[in-house]
């Protein structure tokens, strides 16, 4: 048998890839090699380390919601470009390409869901929209949900991954810090539940407004959560930072969050929280 007959019954190199193409995926944590629909069947966590991997926001919905469902509030919102800002590309350039690859508008959904049959107005961030950065829409949209919330007296569930303000918005960004908490502050003051969710990362302008406001903060395990990056605090500050500095676990330690959940656990102990303070608002109102 030729060599040219042996590589056309044998396929090539480039085929052989193809094959197996996108059945397999190494774990972040651990560097096993997981099947990728056993991966999706645990919700993106490794069943080997327990590493928990980003999740996209249809598949938190299917995790946490009931029957998945999101009646979506403000879809329409989309960013302009008031600065006219460029990076090597146009700030619409790179709009479009996230909407392009994400099939959302902008960094974030809201709307009404319910958990085991409690109403609730929800949120999830898109980390894979410009990395889940905060511009006038999302700060917009956030400032909605509250004050949705409020008008239909509902709690609030946020869930968090974002890098911070969005750089193609300036200081127009950086107004949604205090719009967001502004508007949580009135729902709070209606006496209406917030749990808020910290996701890996959560950092920059999310983490320095509304995310460490909740009635409870809850994280993933190991999702890394501050402001600035350790790299520039270790620079600013000339000291070495301690082992596990901005991870959860960390944090939980010194008292800036209240529970680490796995995903498994997330939607039964949301269930039970927002069922106690509920009961615990409606004694205050009484």
């Amino acid at each position: 048998m030729t060599w040219p007959e042996k590589r056309r019954l044998g396929g090539s190199a480039k085929e052989k890839k193809t094959l197996g193409e996108g059945l397999f995926r190494k774990c972040d944590g651990c560097d096993e090699t997981l099947e990728t629909d056993a991966l999706a069947a645990t919700f993106e966590v490794c069943p080997k380390c327990e590493h928990h991997h980003k999740l996209a926001p249809s598949r938190w919905r299917d995790l946490l919601l009931d029957d998945g469902k999101l009646e979506q509030w403000d879809a329409n919102l989309v960013a302009c470009d008031p600065l006219e800002f460029t990076d090597g590309k146009t700030y619409p350039q790179r709009l479009a390409a996230a909407q392009r690859n994400t099939g959302a508008n902008d960094a974030i959904d809201t709307g009404l869901a319910s958990i085991d049959g409690r109403p609730i107005a929800y949120g999830a961030f898109f980390f894979s929209f410009m990395g889940g950065s905060m511009g006038s829409v999302v700060g917009e949209k956030i400032a909605r949900l509250f004050e949705g919330a409020k008008e239909r007296r509902l709690p609030v569930v946020l869930l968090q991954a974002s890098g911070g303000a969005r750089m193609q918005e300036g200081i127009l960004s950086l107004m949604q810090m205090a719009k967001a908490v502004a508007a949580q502050e009135r729902h709070r003051g209606a006496g209406l539940p917030f749990l808020s969710v910290l996701l890996h990362p959560t950092t920059g302008g999310v983490a320095a407004s509304f995310a460490f406001l909740g009635d409870v903060n809850i994280a993933e395990p190991r999702a890394l959560i501050g402001f600035a990056g350790a790299r520039v605090i270790e620079t600013t500050i000339r000291q070495k930072l301690p082992e596990g500095f901005q991870r959860a676990e960390f944090l939980l330690e010194h008292g800036l969050v209240d529970r680490i959940l796995a995903r498994s656990q997330m939607r039964n102990e949301f269930s039970v929280l927002l069922s106690h303070l509920q009961a615990h608002t409606a004694r205050e109102v009484g």
